[in-house]
């Protein structure tokens, strides 16, 4: 059976408009179906719980409707509409304004360049939403195309 990178952006809205939750349900998809690749966590303390926590919904149901429905984007955005407690326009806002802001810390963000082999001068985006694209993308040649 195949693992696999998740390649979905946090960077990425689907037409809610809250960032990161495409990628959140590939994960926890993947995971669910026992494809997750290795070392990538279904629902993390990151970004996953970011969202979770600021829409109102709560992990273990987020996962379980996932488990037991393996519903498309689309179906588990209306499932998130449907329970979320805070879903306004503001509150995506609030939150897509979070994510796009968070920066790793310094030493994240030498480990991730560091295995890219790009220097830490300040030329690379700093942002996490970038540094984790550049981790996945390190991740999935590593695993697929070395």
């Amino acid at each position: 059976m195949s693992k696999y990178v998740p390649l979905i952006s946090s960077g990425t809205k689907g037409p809610l408009g809250v960032l990161h939750l495409p990628r959140l349900w590939q994960k926890v998809s993947l995971e669910c179906a026992g494809k997750l690749a290795d070392g990538y966590p279904g629902i993390g303390q990151g970004y996953d719980m970011m969202v979770i926590n600021a829409l109102g919904l709560k992990a273990d149901d987020v996962k379980h409707y996932i488990q037991s429905h393996k519903p498309t984007y689309p179906q588990f955005e209306a499932w998130v509409k449907k329970h979320a407690t805070h879903h306004t326009r503001a509150d995506i806002h609030k939150l897509n304004v979070a994510i796009a802001g968070y920066i790793h810390s310094d030493e994240t963000r030498h480990a991730i360049l560091k295995a890219n082999d790009l220097h830490d001068d300040g030329s690379v985006l700093p942002d996490a939403v970038n540094l984790n694209n550049l981790d996945d993308w390190h991740e999935f040649h590593a695993a697929v195309l070395k």
